[in-house]
């Protein structure tokens, strides 16, 4: 848990340098770690399917745009959309959906609703920072110092910090999985060939 400023000064530490006194200071550093700040962040959420950034959401077809050919509706992505986790036709998502078209910002499919999940920069996901795990708030800081080092320091990225933010993103993923429930893939042949015989002897087979 974290929060802009706290963001701020860990990304500085990271350089080695004086932390701000506040996020209306006059300085060097936090006019680049402003610039900097939006782009770093979409690039962090972008690098996984974050639980704390995860959104459901159900979508009605689009009113502006009509499939030419093909599927019957088409679903505009979200504005707050970062990457797509799954799609389906009912609201628990199972089974999910794999028979649609995903071009130009539009899904298009022959169900209608469509319910997705994605990882979402809205300000009450991705971008709310209070529900940022210690993980994620270390690479995303990491990665913003990557962002402005040189701007900063006038020197590229070190060799250290290179390594320390490919740690801190390996670490963050990790977590974040863990917290995944339990998924169970679906059955190769020889299971499902293995169960049918268990099935048929109990049924009186051979």
């Amino acid at each position: 848990m974290t929060d802009k400023l706290a963001h701020y000064r860990d990304a500085l530490q990271a350089l080695g340098q004086e932390r701000i006194a506040d996020l209306t200071e006059a300085s060097t550093a936090r006019y680049a770690l402003d610039d900097a700040y939006e782009r770093a962040l979409d690039y962090c959420l972008e690098q996984g399917f974050w639980n704390f950034a995860m959104r459901a959401m159900l979508l009605d077809p689009s009113a502006s745009v009509e499939p030419a050919f093909g599927y019957a509706y088409a679903f505009e992505k979200p504005a707050d959309w970062v990457r797509t986790y799954e799609l389906s036709d009912n609201e628990r998502f199972d089974p999910p959906l794999l028979d649609l078209r995903d071009e130009a910002g539009t899904w298009y499919a022959d169900c209608d609703p469509l319910y997705v999940r994605i990882v979402s920069k809205d300000a009450a996901y991705g971008r709310d920072l209070s529900r940022w795990p210690e993980s994620f708030a270390n690479f995303a800081a990491l990665y913003l110092a990557r962002r402005v080092a040189k701007r900063i320091t006038g020197a590229e990225p070190s060799a250290e910090l290179l390594s320390e933010l490919k740690r801190a993103k390996s670490d963050a993923l990790a977590k974040d999985a863990m917290n995944e429930p339990p998924r169970f893939p679906p059955a190769g042949t020889w299971v499902r060939s293995r169960l049918a015989g268990v099935a048929g002897r109990e049924n009186g087979g051979w």
